[in-house]
């Protein structure tokens, strides 16, 4: 019985990093794609490390893969495949090929090569070894490499999830390398073989490879397995339209991380370069799974958009839980070296709800609740020390009375408290408040008066008042 053909299996997608580096935006891309879809039609999503490149494959950089996934959140449904473990699996499928005809041993020279390579520039082809029609049986003793038998005629059609149907003709494919002189795989083939065995229907990943696509067909045929489902992603560009680059800022997934972008930000805002769902710019993630699917993906480059990803990220910083925004801000404090005590998490949560509605990202969250974190005496700027007046500072003595004797610390009531003072003084909040704001935060941004006072807690900000209202010893 033969096996059920693609469409008749559910779903399978991977993604395929190699450990080679950090890990792009592109691929935190692909990779949301992949699961989308997996999650949406039931399926399966897998995760694959090309771990070939011995030398530059650490254990470090695929932590980095690891690390990336687990912080957006898009976890692998089997254990990961090491593909250089592989490698006796990747051999064996040559040998099949080699018995099918579809591969050839090629024992060209290097300078025979190059001569085929000179005279094929020449003539306007690609490269092809006389070893491709020659008998096995002529082979002389020396090292050879297994070259693909790609047809020469006729055409190999990639009908693409995104792109549509691309046409390669055969006459301009050339017989790729399959293993190399000292029997190691090469990329296009350990692909495929991956790929087949892993089960993957879908290969979803970026138009980078749709040139691979070609080759990698000759090779699923030239096995005689099935061809998965193409989709080629258009890549990410930067906002002024030209390829991603250092130029235009953050690349790499752990790099917006440390700018202080949250994980639904980024997976919302990821999924919206090259695919959405008419107007909805704010999604969930059961959202973007029930609505996802890979034919709505647009087949023009999308554009790194700062200002939206902002506005996403300050949504969901609205949106979410405060004790994990208060935790995120600690963390950002102590990669300052600010030394927190025990006593200033309670203050902190206390403080991140009042400020989070300004803040895009978690590091401007943690710069607007330094001010809490301030250790008294302050050291006013001279700037602050300019607005205590002789007149301005009888009027807070007066002001710290009131805010004595107020019992209710919460914003509401002292938002009232304060404009009640301004009234028994005949004068604006304007001619007090920017005082009272420098006693209270030393010149560091803080909340509004209000906002400021519950944030420190009625004793620490009586506290600061004493220290400026208090005459010089």
């Amino acid at each position: 019985m033969s096996a059920p053909s693609l469409s008749d299996r559910p779903v399978v997608t991977r993604i395929a990093p190699s450990p080679t580096g950090s890990m792009h935006i592109g691929t935190a891309r692909t990779a949301l794609f992949n699961w989308l879809y997996a999650r949406h039609t039931g399926g399966k999503f897998l995760l694959r490390i090309e771990d070939t490149d011995r030398e530059r494959s650490t254990k470090d950089a695929v932590q980095v893969i690891f690390d990336g996934l687990a912080w957006l959140g898009l976890e692998a449904d089997e254990t990961p495949v090491f593909q250089a473990s592989r490698a006796d699996r990747h051999v064996k499928a040559v040998d099949e090929m080699l018995a099918r005809g579809s591969a050839y041993r090629d024992y060209m020279t290097p300078e025979e090569l190059e001569a085929e390579r000179t005279l094929a520039r020449a003539e306007g082809r690609v490269v092809r070894s006389p070893w491709r029609n020659l008998s096995p049986n002529d082979a002389p003793d020396r090292p050879f490499v297994v070259r693909l038998k790609a047809p020469i005629e006729g055409e190999t059609l990639i009908d693409d999830q995104v792109k549509g149907r691309v046409t390669f003709q055969n006459k301009d494919l050339d017989d790729l390398i399959l293993l190399r002189t000292d029997g190691t795989p090469t990329y296009n083939l350990a692909v495929v073989v991956d790929d087949h065995e892993m089960g993957v229907t879908h290969v979803i990943r970026g138009d980078d490879h749709l040139n691979n696509a070609a080759r990698q067909t000759l090779i699923y045929e030239g096995l005689g397995w099935e061809t998965p489902v193409w989709a080629h992603l258009p890549l990410i560009h930067g906002p002024d339209g030209a390829k991603l680059s250092k130029r235009h800022g953050a690349q790499a997934v752990g790099e917006f991380a440390d700018m202080g972008y949250l994980p639904e930000a980024m997976r919302n805002y990821l999924a919206k370069l090259g695919w959405g769902h008419g107007d909805d710019e704010i999604f969930a993630d059961e959202q973007a799974v029930a609505w996802f699917d890979i034919k709505d993906v647009v087949g023009a480059p999308a554009r790194l958009d700062w200002a939206k990803l902002n506005h996403l990220n300050n949504h969901y910083i609205r949106q979410a839980d405060v004790s994990r925004l208060t935790a995120l801000v600690a963390e950002i404090h102590k990669s300052r070296d600010w030394k927190l005590r025990e006593a200033d998490l309670p203050v902190l949560e206390r403080t991140v709800p009042l400020v989070r509605d300004g803040a895009k990202t978690t590091l401007e969250l943690a710069d607007a609740t330094v001010f809490v974190l301030r250790q008294r005496p302050l050291e006013l700027p001279e700037k602050a020390q300019a607005l205590l007046t002789e007149e301005t500072r009888a009027r807070l003595s007066r002001l710290r009375h009131v805010l004595t004797e107020t019992q209710a610390w919460q914003v509401a009531e002292l938002e009232t408290q304060i404009r009640a003072f301004a009234e028994s003084e005949g004068v604006g909040i304007g001619k007090f408040g920017p005082a009272l704001r420098a006693v209270l935060a030393g010149g560091s941004p803080a909340p509004d008066l209000a906002g400021a006072l519950v944030s420190l807690g009625k004793h620490e900000s009586l506290g600061r008042l004493d220290d400026v209202l208090s005459p010089a010893p």
